[in-house]
């Protein structure tokens, strides 16, 4: 996906580029509880939606909110691979990028919405 060029607001913003890699980290770390997978997987979509949802809105107040919520949902996520992985469901290598992008994430998400 080419999206350097792309007037689209969600493209401009880097934190969305942060959240791709974040939902491929968690592809990666292959949670072999299925439910567990399922929550993971959702979660990380949802952060990737909102991020693009806010970054579409106009006003500072439906910006926050949808960085709000895609925060939240970067937290589940995390918390869901980090569980997968207390387990014994989950690849150990993955778990730390997941970790190392979660953080970052997490820090822009935090200047975002405040």
């Amino acid at each position: 996906m080419d999206s350097a060029h792309s007037s689209l607001p969600h493209h401009r913003l880097r934190a969305y580029g942060t959240a791709l890699g974040f939902l491929r980290a968690v592809q990666d770390a292959r949670i072999r509880d299925r439910d567990l997978r399922t929550q993971a997987l959702r979660a990380a979509k949802s952060v990737c939606l909102n991020l693009a949802e806010g970054a579409g809105r106009v006003t500072r107040a439906d910006k926050a909110r949808a960085y709000t919520v895609a925060r939240g949902e970067l937290v589940e996520a995390i918390a869901a691979v980090e569980i997968a992985h207390e387990s014994g469901d989950a690849r150990r290598e993955a778990v730390s990028r997941v970790l190392a992008l979660g953080a970052a994430l997490y820090a822009v998400l935090t200047k975002l919405v405040h």
